[in-house]
């Protein structure tokens, strides 16, 4: 008899819960929709209910039923910007209420950790923060931030990281980038703006793109067939899968056997030392992707021998497989989770004892890089300091199943599911985890641009990017800059209508690719939306180089418009001849909007490239403090 009543009890509670009316998770009070658009309302409901939305806003309902599956969704104009509004959904048993609503432009804004970098947060802090941060009380901005999850389908919900709030000092963690281009916006529009942030540090362009728009880029050949099948690995195989050249050479042995201390581990590669912890972008490797092996000698007492030993990572970036003494015993593919790998004590000994870490960096920072230490027989032993590296391989197309650089991933997840909200355009800071794959970056940015705008039924959704700082060792003549190509790739996005580019050339730092002075890139940023996109019109773009010509031992460029130099003597400029010979050029002004270049180590110059180098140092400005970017008239 209880079984009976126990049953009957959790039918009528799986009636009552289906019955309730669910909404996207960022459908929430305080919510900004699109003004003068068609916002879509999806959800669930009792199946076969009909399903009512209202608003103060509408002069009248507008229903739909719910199918079989409980599915509903309902097409909603909005109105002129203004507000607070209230938005009632209701099936006539449950309702749904979203209050303090307000209608005005809805920007998104994603990309990598640069678009993500907080106002003031834990790993990061904005110019200025305090001042900022003390400003933030601005009831008509309002901010969404979306959870950093991963998906091999597209969803229809986003997991929230914090629901749609109005702008105060509580929310410093947000976006600092996204904030203050929606205050700009703000400020001069006087409507309601709403910030949508998308964002994920040390992601790669591919992550961010539908199916559709990696189909047919060469390299990500694996990726489409096996995304098309709808076949994935299981978690266990997630957890140790790359596919790579270089990474199979080496996959997964129980067992690695390599010398210690040697001039060369058993591949022929070269030890070198690297201080642990650290990120080896910062040292010994500028700019790498790829797998390291990493080694370190632990000398233990005699009494320690054959006691169990447990290994403490604090993080690294971005997948590990761990030996000690040869013995495999844990992997990780998180770049910031805690590795705690436990170490039978049979393969413990007293005097010498190897770590060999394979180390695989799939874009952006590598390394150990939080603090390591080794406890056994209840002491602790401190493993920071120099250890032996040696490279495995350079991965130029690392794909790891389950990571967030698996193409496709994250547009599924974090995109996808905000696709029925329309917006006033995107905002995107993103490229350094595609340093060094300039030519598949062009192609994929151009796709994943043209692949947004469809999904979100916005053929000319105006799409405004970030192009790359200035960072690592500063170069005078650089030709040959994986950095400067990159850029170059990111501009070539111009091409498509209804796009600008906000150049950070001369915002970098050579020893941190996170800029803090995100207040003047909101401002080229927010140029570019008042004039491009609200008419507002004033100089939003610096002048372009539209013409060279040589003439003997000298080559002259020609712009656009008038530029100028800081200091009054250009600088940054490199200057090549037909056999591929370049060296820096000196540059005078003749007239407003001309410069005259010559080198005495180049006799016959035919091309000239400006701002070309990982950390290139020119100084041309256009109106309105506007820095020239990087262009090379040979490419």
């Amino acid at each position: 008899m209880k079984q009976t009543i126990l049953a009957a009890a959790c039918i009528l509670c799986t009636m009552s819960l289906s019955a309730e009316i669910t909404l996207p998770r960022f459908f929430t009070d305080n919510m900004v929709v699109q003004q003068n658009s068609q916002l879509t309302i999806p959800g669930t409901a009792s199946p076969g209910s009909k399903v009512t939305v209202s608003t103060d806003w509408l002069s009248k309902p507008v229903s739909a039923t719910a199918g079989k599956d409980g599915k509903f969704a309902i097409k909603v104009s909005t109105p002129e910007a203004g507000g607070p509004y209230t938005i009632i959904v209701s099936d006539g048993k449950d309702t749904r209420t979203l209050q303090n609503v307000l209608s005005g432009e809805v920007w998104l804004c994603s990309g990598q950790s640069n678009m993500e970098f907080p106002i003031r947060g834990d790993w990061a802090r904005l110019m200025d923060a305090d001042e900022v941060v003390a400003q933030m009380q601005r009831p008509a901005i309002r901010m969404l931030q979306v959870r950093n999850t991963r998906s091999f389908t597209p969803e229809t919900d986003a997991e929230i990281e914090m629901g749609w709030v109005e702008s105060s000092p509580a929310a410093a963690n947000f976006s600092a980038l996204a904030y203050l281009c929606g205050k700009m916006l703000q400020d001069s529009l006087n409507v309601p703006v709403g910030l949508i942030d998308a964002t994920w540090g040390g992601t790669s362009v591919e992550a961010w793109t539908p199916l559709e728009g990696i189909k047919g880029i060469k390299g990500f050949e694996y990726a489409v067939d096996q995304l098309s099948s709808g076949t994935f690995p299981s978690n266990e195989e997630i957890k140790n899968t790359m596919v790579s050249k270089s990474y199979n050479a080496y996959k997964n042995p129980d067992k690695i056997s390599l010398d210690f201390d040697k001039s060369k581990m058993q591949s022929g590669k070269a030890w070198g030392k690297m201080h642990v912890p650290s990120q080896w972008e910062n040292n010994e490797l500028p700019g790498f992707n790829g797998v390291v092996f990493m080694q370190y000698e632990l000398t233990l007492p005699e009494k320690a021998a054959g006691k169990p030993l447990q290994l403490h990572f604090g993080a690294i970036d971005d997948i590990d497989d761990t030996y000690f003494n040869g013995e495999f015993v844990g992997s990780n593919t998180e770049y910031n989770a805690v590795r705690d790998y436990a170490v039978d004590g049979k393969f413990v000994k007293g005097g010498k004892n190897v770590i060999t870490v394979r180390v695989i960096d799939t874009g952006g920072e590598g390394g150990i890089w939080k603090p390591v230490s080794a406890t056994v027989d209840g002491l602790t032993y401190d493993l920071s300091g120099e250890w032996n590296y040696a490279v495995a391989g350079n991965t130029i197309e690392p794909i790891v199943f389950g990571g967030p650089n698996y193409p496709t991933v994250l547009y599924n997840a974090m995109i996808n599911p905000l696709t029925v909200m329309p917006i006033a355009g995107t905002f995107w800071y993103q490229g350094c985890n595609n340093v060094g794959r300039d030519k598949q970056y062009e192609e994929c940015f151009k796709s994943m641009i043209q692949q947004w705008r469809k999904v979100f039924g916005q053929p000319d959704m105006p799409f405004y990017f970030v192009q790359l700082a200035g960072f690592q060792q500063p170069v005078t003549v650089q030709p040959g800059s994986d950095w400067a190509l990159l850029r170059q790739a990111q501009a070539a996005a111009l091409e498509l209508p209804n796009t600008g580019m906000a150049t950070a050339i001369d915002l970098g730092n050579p020893i941190d690719i996170h800029p803090t002075n995100k207040a003047e890139l909101a401002r080229r940023l927010g140029l570019l939306a008042l004039d491009k996109t609200y008419g507002r019109k004033q100089i939003c773009e610096a002048p372009v180089c539209t013409s060279s010509k040589a003439d003997g031992n000298k080559i002259s460029v020609t712009f656009n418009g008038a530029v100028s130099a800081v200091g009054g003597t250009p600088t940054g400029f490199i200057i090549g001849d037909k056999d591929g010979n370049w060296a820096y050029a000196n540059a005078k002004f003749d007239g407003k909007n001309t410069i005259v270049l010559s080198s005495p180590l180049i006799k016959n110059p035919v091309a000239v490239r400006y701002n070309w180098a990982d950390y290139p140092g020119g100084n041309l400005y256009g109106p309105n403090k506007l820095a020239v970017a990087p262009f090379a008239t040979d490419k």
